[in-house]
């Protein structure tokens, strides 16, 4: 069974622009689009963040959402299938079940209203720290009014320190092959604080030995995948300096990025890395949330 893309809608131009990404990213799978509504998600936001203005027509809790969407992907991309869904529910668990169920869950990366100045929105916030499954957040310049954001840049990733088997860096080679674009791996490195050239008795000359292990990572987390993607060009990228910075930094000009979150086990709430944070407000380009497995 092909998992189709989802797309999550709310009205917002971001979420329109997160439309005409997820039509291209469908076409380009040969997978039909789910567009997805959550009707409580202006009460949601407002909730979240309140600023004292009049609640939204009620009419924007109706299919009208998720129906000018699908008719906007289809004008894209003429003999796409499209499905719309509403839900009567609050957006994160919503969205959490349409990523659980595709390919992979793409979104806007501002709110409606009174989210509109914030970096992020935090109904994408909170669904890409703690969906199962990749989520994709449109950031950048991508979805210019010419149309076309599938363009010849890499796909970056950030490649962890462990386990050597990442899903990120599975998604990455498997995004750039589809694309027929370079991998763009990165690993970033640092001297910890209490090395730095300032502390009594310290120098320069542990830097090579952390440089030696983000090359030993970086190495060790693209083997299996680049084994399986022969004909996927690697570049590796050892950046001193912390990933937070490092990958947005890395980042322009790419047609995606690609970090992996770990999402413990038995937690409620938000629990997003340092990382990941980072790159969902600053990176450049858009940028794919994939769950890591984590250790027993």
């Amino acid at each position: 069974m092909r998992r189709p893309m989802a797309v999550g809608v709310d009205g917002s131009e971001a979420s329109l622009r997160a439309v005409d990404w997820a039509a291209d990213e469908a076409a380009l799978r040969g997978v039909p689009l789910h567009v997805v509504h959550a009707s409580l998600w202006e009460r949601y936001e407002h909730a979240v963040f309140p600023t004292g203005r009049e609640p939204p027509s009620e009419k924007l809790l109706t299919d009208v959402l998720a129906v000018a969407a699908a008719k906007r992907a289809r004008a894209r991309i003429p003999g796409l299938e499209v499905t719309t869904e509403v839900v009567p529910e609050g957006p994160v668990s919503v969205l959490r079940r349409a990523a659980r169920k595709a390919a992979a869950l793409v979104l806007g990366s501002r709110g409606r209203g009174s989210t509109a100045e914030l970096l992020l929105g935090s109904v994408s916030l909170a669904v890409a720290g703690r969906a199962d499954g990749p989520v994709i957040v449109v950031r950048g310049d991508h979805d210019d009014p010419s149309g076309s954001r599938m363009g010849g840049g890499p796909v970056v990733v950030g490649v962890p320190a462990g386990p050597a088997d990442s899903q990120a860096v599975r998604f990455a080679f498997r995004e750039a092959a589809r694309r027929g674009v370079p991998v763009e791996a990165v690993r970033a490195w640092h001297r910890p604080a209490h090395e730095t050239t300032d502390h009594p008795g310290v120098t320069g000359a542990s830097s090579p030995v952390h440089r030696k292990r983000a090359v030993e990572a970086l190495e060790t987390g693209l083997g299996a995948p680049a084994e399986q993607h022969p004909d996927v060009e690697v570049r590796r990228r050892i950046v001193e300096g912390r990933a937070r910075t490092v990958l947005p930094d890395t980042s322009a000009g790419a047609a995606l990025l690609v970090v992996g979150a770990r999402h413990p086990h038995g937690r409620f709430g938000l629990h997003i890395g340092r990382v990941t944070h980072a790159v969902l407000h600053h990176a450049p380009c858009p940028v794919a949330v994939v769950p890591e497995e984590e250790a027993p």
